[in-house]
């Protein structure tokens, strides 16, 4: 009787790196030194969860690249956040701290105009351009069609619109 041994998780993750970097540069196409990070990260946690990764039954690829999307998507919200305090010559270094004002201007005229819509307008719209929901998700939650998401959100955007050139 012949007995398979189980592959090692190194050899796995080595073998699954040039995927997993082709994806992350999808993610972050713009930063390699990025792209690096990301993946040695995602390998870390892989070899430091070895030994809650059941890789024998389960292809261990969909894991790195849930894991990297994770990073991915964590490093984009520390980099877009200011914290709050920070004296404004600490976040001029910052590409995005010229408009910093402007984006707090910009934040409450929005959350005005959205306060003025009817409810289900206001929900539409937060689920589908500001918490970027996809349409099939945010039917599946509300317990509509994904016809009538679509339709809700087309119309609330006119609003919107509506109520913003009101206010201007």
């Amino acid at each position: 009787m012949s007995t398979v041994e189980r592959p090692c998780l190194g050899h796995e993750l080595q073998r699954q790196r040039p995927a997993l970097h082709r994806y992350v540069t999808s993610l972050v196409a713009a930063d390699p030194h990025h792209v690096e990070d990301i993946v040695q990260e995602t390998l870390l946690r892989a070899w430091q969860d070895a030994d809650r990764l059941d890789h024998d039954d389960r292809p261990i690829r969909m894991w790195l690249f849930r894991t990297a999307r994770n990073l991915v998507i964590d490093a984009w919200r520390k980099r877009r956040a200011v914290p709050v305090g920070l004296a404004t010559e600490l976040v001029a270094d910052r590409p995005d701290a010229v408009n910093v004002a402007d984006t707090v201007c910009d934040r409450v005229v929005l959350v005005d105009g959205l306060r003025r819509l009817p409810p289900a307008q206001r929900e539409i719209l937060v689920h589908v351009h500001l918490l970027g929901r996809a349409g099939e998700d945010v039917a599946a939650g509300l317990g509509i069609p994904p016809g009538t998401v679509k339709s809700r959100t087309h119309n609330a955007v006119r609003a919107l619109r509506a109520v913003l050139d009101q206010a201007a």
